[in-house]
C-alpha cells in the first residue's frame, strides 16, 4: 500500500497518468510561450500535474535516496520559480525568463525520466541499453536535453505575452 490508500500497482499507474498528462501539458505551454500566449488554463494544468508527478514520485515505498529523489527535488525548486514567476510576479521584468527558463527545465526533467522509464521498461528499448550507459540512452538523452536548450532559448527571446487580466 502506498499512502495507506493505493496497492503500488496502481499508485504507480497513477503517477504515469499524472506524468503523461505533464508533459502534454508542458508541451502545449512551450508551444504558447513559442506564440507569446499566455494558456492560463494550460499553464495551471502543466504546473499542478508537474507538482503532482514530483510529489507523487516521493510517496513511492523507496527508503534509500536515489537519483530519481534528486531529480524530484531540482524540479520543485524550478517549479517553484516557475510558479513564482506566473503568479507572483506575473512575468514582470527578469521573472518573464526566469519563468520560461524554469517551466522548460521542469519539462526536459519530466522527459528526462520518461526517457530513463522507456529504457527501463520498454522491452525494445531495455537490450538497446541495459545499463542505460549505452549509445542509444545517452544519444537520446542527450537529443532530449539539446531540443529543450533550443526550445528554452527560442521561447525566453519570443514569450513576451500581454499582461494578464
Amino acid at each position: 500500500m502506498v499512502l495507506g490508500i493505493f496497492g503500488l500497482q496502481a499508485f504507480t499507474i497513477l503517477h504515469v497518468i499524472i506524468s503523461l498528462v505533464a508533459i502534454v501539458a508542458g508541451l502545449v505551454v512551450v508551444l504558447g510561450m513559442l506564440r507569446s500566449q499566455r494558456m492560463e488554463g494550460w499553464t495551471a494544468t502543466f504546473l499542478i500535474t508537474t507538482i503532482l508527478t514530483s510529489l507523487t514520485g516521493f510517496a513511492f515505498p523507496i527508503h534509500t535516496f536515489t537519483p530519481a529523489h534528486g531529480v524530484g527535488i531540482v524540479s520543485m525548486v524550478v517549479l517553484l520559480l516557475a510558479c513564482l514567476g506566473f503568479y507572483f510576479h506575473r512575468l514582470a521584468g527578469a521573472w518573464r525568463w526566469i519563468y520560461v527558463v524554469s517551466a522548460i527545465a521542469a519539462l526536459w526533467l519530466n522527459v528526462f525520466v520518461l526517457i530513463v522509464q522507456a529504457f527501463q521498461k520498454i522491452s525494445v528499448l531495455q537490450p538497446l541499453a541495459p545499463t542505460q550507459s549505452e549509445p542509444p540512452f545517452q544519444i537520446a538523452q542527450a537529443v532530449a536535453l539539446l531540443a529543450f536548450i533550443v526550445l528554452g532559448w527560442l521561447a525566453a527571446r519570443r514569450y513576451h505575452p500581454p499582461a494578464a487580466a
